[in-house]
């Protein structure tokens, strides 16, 4: 029997950047260190794209620092969106400089939500996980933003691979940095109940997207009724968005009113 509908959506918001053009990211490149006045402005469209999600995976954000001017963007757009819950990683953190993240919003009230550690060759590259539900019901949401190394991403894939047999449903998304054929994502279906998509996703580059490096998965009960990625150019990623149908056991609160 099935469950409610969940629509679900991860995005690169590359700190607000809205990068269309390749030589962009050297022209561009002194607003990652920065402020720039564009960058909330940019930052609140995308809080209007995610108002009519459920649950969202960032990357590439950051928790309040010199670029953004202090602003903990994850709050920001918490608050600009209308998300009860919202979650911030520091990932790397350069002090008043930077402060890399990935970030959770929810409409739903999450159990548990902790970090978890990635193996890397620098260490500070993390993932987010959030419980929903308890125990043989529980969903386990799990926001990652993978190294650029492909050695690193199979040592960071097999963990999280660990983690997801833990639950019996999960979804793992974010910015991978590698295809659905590569070595490592065929690792993770491997050693998984993880579904491999029917078809490609572009991501990336926004203005010309020919690459499927982002993603988002589930467990086989989870239904999925569609996948499209979004026409949204305010940062080098797309945002992909996938319509689930929750089997009926798991339970979503969402916050009283």
């Amino acid at each position: 029997m099935s469950g409610h509908i969940l629509r679900v959506l991860s995005y690169n918001v590359q700190v607000g950047i809205s990068t269309r053009r390749p030589h962009h990211y050297l022209t561009h490149s002194w607003k990652h260190v920065l402020p720039h006045t564009q960058r909330l402005t940019n930052l609140d469209k995308v809080a209007q794209l995610i108002q009519a999600y459920d649950l969202i995976g960032l990357q590439e954000v950051d928790a309040g620092s010199l670029r953004s001017n202090y602003i903990n963007l994850v709050e920001y757009l918490a608050l600009q969106a209308g998300f009860p819950y919202w979650y911030h990683q520091v990932n790397r953190n350069l002090g008043r400089f930077a402060q890399h993240s990935n970030g959770l919003l929810s409409r739903y009230h999450p159990v548990e939500v902790k970090d978890l550690n990635l193996p890397a060759l620098i260490p500070g590259r993390n993932a987010i996980l959030a419980r929903f539900g308890q125990r043989e019901h529980a969903l386990a949401v799990i926001i990652l933003h993978l190294s650029l190394s492909p050695r690193a991403r199979i040592k960071q894939l097999s963990y999280i691979a660990g983690v997801v047999n833990e639950y019996p449903h999960a979804i793992v998304m974010g910015d991978m940095n590698c295809k659905l054929a590569s070595k490592e994502m065929q690792l993770l279906f491997r050693a998984t109940r993880l579904r491999e998509p029917l078809e490609e996703t572009f991501t990336f580059p926004s203005w010309r997207p020919q690459h499927h490096i982002d993603h988002i998965l589930v467990t086989p009960e989870i239904g999925v009724k569609s996948i499209t990625a979004l026409h949204h150019p305010y940062s080098d990623h797309l945002p992909i968005m996938m319509e689930l149908e929750l089997p009926a056991d798991i339970e979503m609160l969402r916050r009283a009113a």
